[in-house]
């Protein structure tokens, strides 16, 4: 049996510019991949590309399963990032991996607005799957329901880590290469453990 589960986030998020402008850092894709994934949980690839593998999920209490997506994170001209995914692997159920289609397409725009510089971006996420047979009879929306809040909590956990971890790699960025002193009149690396 076939089913579909969609999910979608929206994030708008206010930003103090500083002296090197959010758009260069937008530019580096490879730091917001950081800022919003554990990086114990990613792997670069080549071509803008990132395996990130997924925090154990369960499904109804019945099966547990470890989603691996590839992800590719790119940046336009204006610093708008996109992100699409490449290909999906699900560890732990083979019947499902074998019938599982994953798709996410996400982006992510700086806007200046009065003066106020603001990260707005929008992901959707889409997953189609073969139901294992011992699901049949599972009332469809109870299924929809269950899979549909699944993929929004994966959302909202992306969402949460944007918003906190974000903003304090832009502003370590322009620390980096200016040397620009945080809000509190300290440089970041005053305040950031030294590696």
């Amino acid at each position: 049996m076939n089913i579909c589960f969609e999910a979608t986030e929206g994030v708008r998020l206010k930003v103090e510019q500083k002296s090197t402008p959010l758009q260069h850092y937008l530019r580096q894709p490879q730091r917001l991949v950081k800022a919003i994934a554990d990086e114990k949980l990613m792997t670069p690839l080549a071509n803008d590309c990132y395996k990130l593998r997924m925090h154990p999920l369960n499904f109804l209490d019945i099966y547990h399963f470890q989603p691996i997506v590839v992800l590719k994170v790119w940046a336009g001209a204006s610093g708008r990032v996109y992100v699409n995914s490449e290909s999906c692997e699900i560890k732990g159920i083979e019947y499902i991996n074998r019938r599982f289609f994953l798709y996410l397409k996400g982006n992510l725009t700086p806007e200046e607005v009065g003066g106020n510089v603001y990260l707005t971006g929008k992901v959707d996420l889409q997953v189609k799957v073969d139901l294992p047979p011992p699901l049949w009879l599972t009332p469809q929306s109870l299924l929809r329901s269950t899979g549909n809040g699944l993929l929004r909590g994966v959302l909202m956990r992306i969402k949460q880590r944007l918003m906190s971890q974000l903003v304090q790699d832009y502003y370590s960025f322009v620390a980096e290469n200016s040397g620009e002193t945080g809000k509190d009149g300290y440089g970041l690396t005053d305040v950031l453990p030294q590696t």
